[in-house]
């Protein structure tokens, strides 16, 4: 092969799918110098990833391209679960409060797209026909040797992640192990619409069947349909039409599409970094298609790196921060995991005292309200704290310095909208989502918006709440707080709210909405980029947040 000179990036990003697109999206737009290579000549045409979770929109909004998801997609705004030619339960995604109350129905190839624009529209590319061959490491970077189109090439970076899939060729590459099992049964899929359906276009419908299948709304009133079909010969679409005439009577199954079979695992990497080498979406964790976290977990894999990573290239952090990826995002693949192998679990029965007693099981569980709330919230993806992370501080999180073994947390669920009541909502703690409260006011004269638009940066955000008018304690930290953000690497803006003022020059907050962040008097929090809170003091002090900025940067 003809060897080419040496391509020099920072970043190289190995795997063009929803995960690395992300990725290569949140470095660009901090101004990082990424690569981003796909073996593929072109886009797939198709793809059987379909769920966006609410967890997933809010991501996009921050990238500024959720208003496309939200034309093209299908709303999914309930799951319904049959068993025995009846409805055993049906769990209402908006009972998880969030901001988007709905899964959108839209394939993966779509969201790809979207992706892409973006992406381009910051100045970067995919690079395709561009196949990792083989990579090694030293002190200051990776230097990897890629096949373009049948020419040979190397290219140098500081740093490689490996965003390519299970077949990752950068987990290959450093010999990072993948933990679990195969999924024993086969999976199959396709696109079909249900002629003489009329209504209830939104609805996902599950059938607890010997035959498991799983229906998805798409656009155009269509559906993809999951199927656990009984073997890797059996004709799926003809056993998919079976179970489903039981429950659809006079709606037929056609326009059949894109037919195929596909095997899945129940897998986690033994670890998410090897030196310079980084493993993100399905490079690092595969789970079953069940429940379709499987995209959406790699969306926020990305989006938890991404900032980090920049930080990291840009001189601003030592690399230690990038063992917080790990610790953070790896107990949310397991989690993830898990409940894919309870709804395989759920799909498996034997004879009618096995359905009966599951289906039992099922109705009892969710008729209690609150496990339905988790149960929605737990779909949003809206139930992942980091409190035992080595970078937060304060309320709720490590006081002393953690050890990197330690997991993180995925919480039983608690979330809240924009105007909802307040009533019943845990106090915010390190670590934790911001929650998506409103309305608020960042200053004199500003629209009411939602707390968490104040945070769309590409650094820190710095928020000082006061219970009350804050008086000059308010007005003090503030001023502090925005030399701070004059001076400092890691924080963007400052903001000041207060509960008791509408005529003060600093911004406004609900007093219901301080309750839920837990403030009594005067506290400063600092948001991530990724909207989970790496700091809560109070009583607030500058100081406090000059150590976390110590944390995060290492210096």
């Amino acid at each position: 092969m003809y060897k080419r000179p040496v391509i020099s990036c920072d970043v190289l990003a190995v795997g063009a799918g929803p995960t690395g697109l992300t990725l290569a999206v949140e470095l660009r737009r901090r101004g990082v110098d990424v690569l981003l290579i796909d073996a593929l000549e072109a886009p797939q045409h198709w793809d059987r990833a379909t769920v966006v979770h609410p967890r997933s929109l809010e991501i996009f909004e921050a990238l500024g391209i959720v208003d496309e998801f939200l034309a093209a997609g299908a709303p999914q705004r309930a799951a319904r679960l049959h068993s025995a030619g009846e409805v055993l339960v049906e769990v209402d995604f908006s009972r998880s409060g969030a901001p988007y109350a709905y899964n959108v129905g839209l394939s993966e190839e779509a969201t790809e797209g979207f992706l892409t624009r973006k992406l381009e529209s910051l100045g970067g590319q995919v690079e395709r026909s561009t196949r990792l061959l083989g990579m090694s490491q030293d002190s200051g970077g990776v230097t990897a040797t890629v096949d373009r189109g049948g020419r040979e090439e190397e290219v140098r970076a500081t740093w490689i992640v490996g965003c390519g899939g299970y077949h990752s060729p950068v987990r290959g590459a450093v010999g990072i192990e993948m933990e679990g099992h195969d999924i024993e049964d086969p999976w199959a899929v396709f696109d079909v619409t249900l002629a003489g359906r009329e209504d209830d276009f939104e609805t996902t419908l599950v059938y607890l069947e010997e035959t498991m299948v799983i229906l998805t709304p798409l656009p155009g009133r269509r559906f993809r349909v999951y199927i656990r079909p009984t073997s890797d010969a059996a004709d799926f679409v003809a056993e998919a039409t079976a179970v489903l005439v039981r429950y659809l009577p006079g709606q037929d199954l056609t326009d059949i599409e894109n037919p195929s079979r596909f095997r899945c695992h129940a897998k986690v990497a033994t670890r998410y970094r090897e030196g310079r080498a980084l493993l993100a979406g399905d490079a690092a964790h595969v789970c079953s298609p069940s429940q379709g976290h499987g995209m959406n977990s790699g969306i926020g894999d990305a989006f938890n790196l991404g900032w980090k990573l920049a930080l990291v290239c840009e001189g601003d952090a030592d690399p230690k921060l990038l063992d917080s990826y790990e610790v953070e995002r790896r107990p949310v693949a397991l989690e993830v995991v898990a409940a894919g192998e309870g709804m395989e679990e759920m799909g498996r029965f034997e004879g009618a005292d096995g359905r009966a007693r599951r289906d039992a099981e099922v109705r009892a569980a969710l008729s209690d309200p609150e496990t339905v709330h988790n149960e929605a919230v737990a779909e949003a993806e809206l139930n992942i704290a980091y409190r035992e992370s080595p970078i937060v501080r304060g309320r709720g999180a490590e006081e002393e310095d953690p050890s990197l073994t330690n997991s993180g947390e995925v919480r039983s669920g608690s979330s809240s909208s924009a105007f909802e009541p307040w009533s019943g909502l845990a106090a915010l703690e390190a670590g934790d989502r911001l929650p998506d409260l409103g309305p608020v006011r960042a200053g004199e004269g500003e629209p009411e918006r939602r707390l968490h638009e104040l945070t769309h940066r590409t650094g820190h955000t710095l928020l000082a709440v006061a219970v009350g008018d804050g008086g000059d304690e308010l007005a003090r930290l503030h001023a502090q707080l925005e030399g701070l953000v004059a001076r400092s690497p890691i924080f963007d803006a400052a903001f000041a709210l207060a509960t008791g003022t509408d005529h003060l020059p600093y911004g406004s907050i609900h007093a219901g909405a301080a309750g839920v962040l837990g403030v009594e008097s005067l506290a400063v929090f600092a948001v991530r980029p990724d909207r989970h809170v790496g700091l809560v003091a109070e009583p607030a002090s500058l100081a406090d947040v000059e150590a976390y900025e110590v944390v995060v940067t290492g210096r």
